[in-house]
């Protein structure tokens, strides 16, 4: 696997202390850590969404070298809140997915499909739950085509079944080629990701595998909470 996403020093005043991070293409990667960590820092300031000092690097190009319609094609931007002022339909919506690469006939179906929202298609976005925009944000992310993806807590508001999906989706994806980091609270879900940093009051306290990272030891240090492995409730998709 190639290098895709770099950081050198990466800091936001205030906010994030130095770090150095290299993501590979393929990989799905977890953005761990309490409340207040930096988790939506960091993902922001890689996405070139922040201010930050140091660099950040894509495929190989400095971050503030890249002209600005170039970076859309690269990289797709999901948020935790979805707010929208204006009543797109959640179709028009998934076509802003394909403006950066001024294309507007691009078949939307199997997004639509993929995130439940065929019979939402023609409805305006200001017109459906917060769950049902969080699917409309991560579709139009995935009409893209971006090579990496960057979803800030993109399950919070979603129930189990939608939740599974997305995570299949993006694993799908990760198997194609695309480098996909979600930030998340649920360390079960953390568990099966490639690859899991560990921050904490902005500070990098771990980066690697999940059972590098998910220690009783960190786990303890960092949430304050004692982890054990046992049998549990696990869910799964039914076959289709």
């Amino acid at each position: 696997m190639s290098s895709v996403l770099k950081t050198k020093d990466l800091q936001v005043v205030h906010r994030l202390n130095p770090m150095s991070l290299t993501f590979q293409s393929g990989s799905l990667i977890a953005i761990i850590g309490p409340n207040g960590s930096g988790k939506s820092t960091f993902l922001q300031a890689i996405s070139g969404l922040l201010s930050y000092d140091g660099e950040v690097i894509w495929n190989g190009f400095n971050l503030n070298d890249i002209p600005v319609y170039q970076r859309a094609q690269q990289l797709a931007w999901v948020g935790p809140e979805p707010n929208f002022q204006f009543p797109f339909t959640v179709q028009e919506v998934l076509r802003m997915g394909r403006f950066a690469r001024g294309e507007d006939s691009h078949n939307l179906e199997p997004y639509l499909k993929d995130m439940d929202l065929v019979s939402l298609a023609d409805r305006p976005i200001t017109q459906i739950s917060t769950g049902e925009k969080q699917r409309t944000l991560l579709a139009r992310a995935m009409v893209t085509q971006a090579p990496i993806q960057c979803w800030d807590e993109p399950l919070s508001s979603l129930d189990i079944r939608h939740q599974l999906e997305i995570l299949m989706k993006a694993r799908a994806m990760a198997d194609a080629g695309a480098t996909i980091l979600i930030s998340l609270h649920d360390l079960r879900v953390a568990h099966c990701m490639d690859q899991v940093v560990l921050l904490d009051q902005g500070n990098l306290i771990a980066c690697g595998s999940p059972a590098q990272v998910l220690t009783p030891a960190l786990l303890r240090q960092v949430f304050g909470v004692l982890s054990r492995e046992s049998m549990g409730l696990v869910l799964e998709l039914p076959p289709k």
